[in-house]
């Protein structure tokens, strides 16, 4: 992208920005909450970061997202959500570069993760345990976790962390594994009743001592909920 510096009346300087599009990629392994990490293969060389690239002429910043969501974990349908833009003219040490950060909640029943051209190696790691990233990707990934509880409170986004068949308990380890706390057993179950969230199958999965009722959203698309669980996350 390229602006116009008007120098003289005669003398026009035309500067050109690059606009990128980063994707904060989030999922729950072993109940604990993990973003997807590429190790990158340009400048800076073997620095982890979040997956992204520029926006090509042509592309939508959705469009640009949605191709590097598929080609970093072969998925399409998945929640996908913008985020913030971050400008800082000082973010990318190499050229003056405008990134529009987007947030992804995948599963992973659905992933195949791979590596693009640039990038070395691509890894799932802990959102507590996160290296020095490239260019201000830490702060973007702060800002992204943030988020995430927000939405959490108020939204039924949870369904694309889970499979479409899940337990209560997997469900209450999902929002434990955002929000990095233990929740009351009674007092989650008792707020989630009132939320509307999920619904009963008739479908059972075997346990140690009896059979535990499986669930499932009553609605697969992103809608605010009627009785957010709101205070509750935030105690």
């Amino acid at each position: 992208m390229c602006y116009n510096n008007t120098m003289s009346d005669d003398k026009v300087k035309f500067d050109c920005i690059g606009v990128a599009v980063d994707i904060v990629i989030f999922n729950i392994i072993d109940n604990r909450l993990k973003v997807l990490l590429i190790k990158r293969a340009p400048k800076p060389e073997n620095v982890w970061a979040i997956p992204g690239g520029f926006v090509r002429r042509g592309e939508s910043l959705l469009t640009t997202a949605k191709r590097e969501l598929d080609e970093e974990t072969g998925v399409k349908d998945v929640y996908l959500e913008q985020l913030y833009t971050f400008g800082n003219p000082e973010r990318d040490p190499r050229t003056r570069v405008v990134s529009v950060a987007y947030f992804a909640l995948v599963n992973s029943e659905k992933l195949d993760i791979k590596t693009g051209s640039d990038a070395k190696d691509a890894a799932w790691r802990d959102i507590d345990e996160i290296p020095k990233l490239a260019f201000d990707h830490n702060k973007i990934l702060d800002y992204s976790r943030q988020r995430l509880i927000w939405k959490l409170e108020y939204t039924n986004v949870a369904y694309s962390l889970l499979p479409r068949l899940f337990t209560l308990t997997e469900l209450q380890r999902v929002y434990e594994a955002v929000v990095d706390r233990k929740l009351d057993k009674r007092n989650f179950r008792r707020k989630l009743l009132k939320t509307g969230l999920v619904k009963e199958t008739t479908m059972t999965r075997p346990g140690a001592h009896r059979p535990a009722i499986l669930h499932e959203f009553t609605s697969n698309k992103a809608e605010y909920i009627s009785n957010p669980f709101g205070a509750f996350l935030k105690k």
